[in-house]
């Protein structure tokens, strides 16, 4: 009976040992995150093919690429964002078509950042702190369309940009000067958001948009006291919003035939000279909201298409009966589906219900309450 009882009290503690002596998880390479997931049989399988020479690594052959440290890659996405990085990782896979590190703390990039990336797609490198970019970092990223490059300290547009590219956000950076041939090569180019950058209209040097055929354009939050020159005659939307522009004059829009949204809202303006709306045939939308303006502006009637008005927060004190439809019947092909005018020193009641005949619905019209 003691034989039996030593033999059984031996059993307990030695399983009580093995049980105290494990130690904490170490990571010591990428497979361990899946150890995890294999049960004891799998683990004893894998300890005998190593025994016997057939291990992980011909399984997994040499050249399967690997996920730079910290990042998540996934169905060609690398996603390395949020990671306090201070420069690009190495060992991006070449099959890479998104690649993300914003939020992060990058400051410069070199050469041979990019180079192995031929399939690139996307890049956004959003909230970092670069204020430097080597003329040769996009050379090899020959298939990139959309680049995000907003809230860094650039001073000046990248140069050497790929041809492919379609868009391009950069704003909030500390641009001031946008040299001639700034974007050239890139006829591409279908969108630049560029706002929040402390440019004023000299910073625009002659010929820095020539080439480009962009049918989106915002220079919003920026230093411009007046419409820039020389912006791509093929813009189909227009943003100047929150700048320090006092008034448009003649000949400011006269080469944006195809605009159909202009955003001028939250400016300085007070003259909108007449005739200069009159080379906007195609516009469907005008924001003129936070400004000014004593006056509707002259010539909107004529404008066949418009549809959208925004004269809010203005100080507009009167709207006459054919300031914003024509008198003819028939002459404006659609009709307004929203005019504010609210927080003008304008009354409601004061204006003509005929002022309106050519609105979809009373309830586009928007006057409410003024407020000095």
């Amino acid at each position: 009976m003691l034989p039996h009882c030593s033999l059984l009290l031996f059993l307990c503690v030695a399983q009580l040992l093995a049980a105290s002596s494990a130690l904490p998880f170490e990571q010591r390479g990428f497979w361990d995150f899946a150890m995890d997931s294999i049960d004891s049989g799998g683990l004893m399988a894998m300890m005998r093919d190593e025994e016997e020479g057939s291990a992980i690594e011909e399984i997994l052959p040499p050249d399967v690429p690997m996920c730079p440290f910290g990042c998540h890659c996934r169905l060609r996405v690398v996603q390395c964002s949020d990671l306090g990085l201070t420069e690009v990782p190495k060992n991006i896979p070449q099959d890479t078509k998104f690649l993300d590190l914003q939020n992060n703390r990058i400051t410069e990039l070199k050469e041979h950042d990019f180079r192995g990336l031929p399939h690139l797609y996307g890049l956004s490198l959003r909230n970092n702190q670069i204020s430097k970019v080597h003329p040769r970092t996009f050379i090899p990223l020959k298939q990139m369309q959309k680049l995000y490059f907003s809230k860094n300290l650039l001073t000046t547009i990248p140069k050497n940009l790929p041809a492919s590219l379609v868009e391009m956000r950069i704003h909030e950076n500390r641009i001031r000067n946008v040299a001639a041939g700034a974007f050239a090569g890139l006829s591409n180019m279908n969108c630049i958001e560029m706002g929040a950058n402390p440019i004023h209209n000299s910073g625009f040097e002659p010929g820095a948009f020539k080439g480009l055929k962009l049918n989106y354009l915002r220079i919003s939050e920026a230093k411009l006291t007046g419409v820039p020159k020389d912006l791509p005659e093929s813009l189909r939307e227009l943003h100047l919003d929150h700048n320090q522009i006092q008034a448009v004059e003649l000949e400011d829009l006269s080469r944006y035939k195809n605009l159909y949204r202009l955003g001028l809202g939250f400016n300085h303006i007070r003259n909108i000279e007449n005739g200069s709306l009159s080379y906007l045939p195609q516009l469907r939308e005008l924001h003129l909201d936070n400004n000014r303006l004593t006056h509707v502006p002259r010539g909107l009637p004529d404008m066949k298409f418009l549809q959208v008005v925004y004269l809010h927060s203005n100080n507009i004190a009167h709207v006459g009966v054919d300031d914003f439809c024509p008198r003819g019947f028939g002459m404006k092909r659609t009709f307004y589906n929203g005019i504010s005018l609210f927080s003008n020193p304008v009354n409601y009641w004061e204006v003509q219900p005929a002022t309106f005949r050519c609105v979809s619905d009373r309830l586009a019209i928007q006057f409410g309450n003024y407020k000095k």
